[in-house]
């Protein structure tokens, strides 16, 4: 069983942790955490994209010259393709890039990714992770005391605290959360997960610690 060191806001080590086995201890399978992360990408596209048809471009209803005779090529509209101000061929238009993937796959995914972090040494726990008001400065010199100043960070809290979650949202290379959407696209694109020690026996539940309860979608 994994084994980390609960550190406080200023730094110092106050206790140690056992991390839950179900989700730090798990086979590390990279061709899952691949799909799973394709697939939240792929969600996060809008797909309104959107391009107008010859048959969609004003006017052009007319032949604008007759076919013989001219000495210029053949046209039956000004709204062809090939001419500017034209429809456009084979254009993008509206679509839905979801893909589904099932719970299973998801969970398979979070274990694998979180699993990995935890083998390079890069989960830290941390109790109390909060402020008592939203301050910036306050983030910067938690961060710097856990040793993650310049590094790549993601907070994972135990419940929708609003000045812990304003304090961090100033800085651009830290990204918070709360630990019922701990998803495996974060944990991946992140050098460090840093969690709440109230936020570990949480993971996997769908539940906040304030008991509220959401769809898991790890």
């Amino acid at each position: 069983m994994a084994t980390v060191d609960v550190m406080d806001l200023a730094g110092k080590k106050v206790d140690t942790v056992d991390l839950p086995a179900a989700w730090f201890e798990g086979e590390i399978k990279v061709h899952v955490m691949h799909q799973v992360v394709t697939a939240q990408l792929a969600a996060a596209r809008q797909g309104t994209h959107k391009t107008k048809t010859r048959a969609e471009v004003r006017g052009g209803g007319t032949k604008p010259w007759r076919q013989k005779g001219t000495g210029r090529a053949r046209h039956g509209s000004i709204r062809s393709p090939i001419w500017v101000g034209g429809g456009v061929a084979h254009g993008r238009v509206p679509k839905d890039w979801s893909m589904r993937v099932n719970k299973k796959v998801k969970r398979t995914a979070l274990r694998s990714a979180l699993t990995d972090r935890v083998s390079t040494g890069d989960v830290g726990v941390v109790r109390g992770l909060s402020f008592d008001a939203p301050k910036t400065k306050d983030a910067v010199g938690a961060l710097a005391a856990l040793g993650h100043a310049d590094k790549k960070v993601l907070v994972v809290l135990s419940d929708l605290h609003q000045p812990t979650m304003k304090s961090f949202r100033n800085l651009a290379n830290v990204h918070t959360l709360v630990v019922d959407q701990l998803n495996t696209y974060d944990v991946v694109n992140h050098d460090v997960v840093v969690f709440d020690e109230a936020a570990l026996e949480l993971i996997g539940t769908g539940r906040r610690a304030g008991g509220d309860t959401t769809e898991v979608d790890a």
